[in-house]
């Protein structure tokens, strides 16, 4: 696949420009709280608390905040978060969807509809791009745990739909029904993943020109920079030469 895919390009810029530790501590708490209080504050019998979990430690976060973003779940204490899917086209007709969890609808629409106007695209319709994704499980390792072989045996034993292995590390894909037991499974043989959540993978990606690739980072980077968005998707694959310009 020539160029970058924007579906990994994202997670690594994400990381790159939250460099705010404060503020990327404060959206992982909160995700931490609403899938507490959605579900039962065991990680081992709530996938998503677990996956949310895993996310914080992978950035360090302290173990303090993580059992005080649990226990504000358990005490009904501070804001109560709507969960809103956003989606839309940004420059040169690139789908994305926008997962945010918010304790003001209006704010949070107004922004991020902001954001895509400033940038030349349009807020849609819910459902009006998200047919082109596939809501999906990921599970995540770090290349040293095992070698290409063995990791695609665990997972076609554990009943995984596909694995990537690059020199990144080891990409495991499995549906929605299966992606529990798929990630428990290989946790049990390979220890703890870097990242275990529902994503929504794009079908196909577009490669688009360095001007537009240009205009779809920097709306990315709005998107991610604000405190209610959680995770950005889209479907476009930049140039090296562009990720090289922008820092990715």
């Amino acid at each position: 696949m020539a160029g970058h895919s924007q579906f990994k390009n994202i997670m690594h810029r994400k990381g790159r420009q939250d460099a705010q530790k404060s503020k990327l501590f404060g959206k992982l708490a909160r995700e931490i709280t609403v899938a507490a209080k959605l579900g039962t504050p065991d990680p081992n019998m709530n996938p998503r608390l677990r996956a949310a979990i895993i996310a914080a430690r992978q950035e360090n976060m302290p173990k303090d905040n993580i059992e005080r973003a649990v226990k504000k779940a358990l005490g009904n204490e501070g804001e109560n978060y709507d969960e809103i899917r956003y989606e839309g086209y940004g420059p040169g007709g690139v789908a994305v969807i926008v997962e945010a969890l918010t304790d003001n609808r209006n704010r949070a629409a107004s922004d991020i509809r902001s954001f895509f106007t400033k940038s030349g695209g349009n807020l849609g319709e819910t459902g009006s791009v998200s047919f082109m994704f596939d809501r999906t499980g990921i599970i995540e390792y770090d290349r040293s745990v095992a070698d290409d072989d063995s990791v695609l045996d665990a997972a076609i034993e554990a009943g995984a739909d596909d694995v990537i292995s690059g020199e990144g590390g080891h990409e495991i894909y499995a549906s929605t029904e299966s992606y529990r037991d798929v990630a428990k499974a290989l946790e049990a043989k390979f220890g703890e993943p870097r990242k275990a959540a529902l994503i929504w993978k794009p079908q196909n990606t577009v490669a688009v020109d360095d001007e537009t690739g240009e205009k779809l980072l920097k709306l990315m980077d709005l998107l991610n920079d604000h405190d209610d968005v959680q995770n950005v998707y889209a479907n476009f694959e930049v140039s090296d030469a562009l990720v090289a310009k922008m820092g990715g």
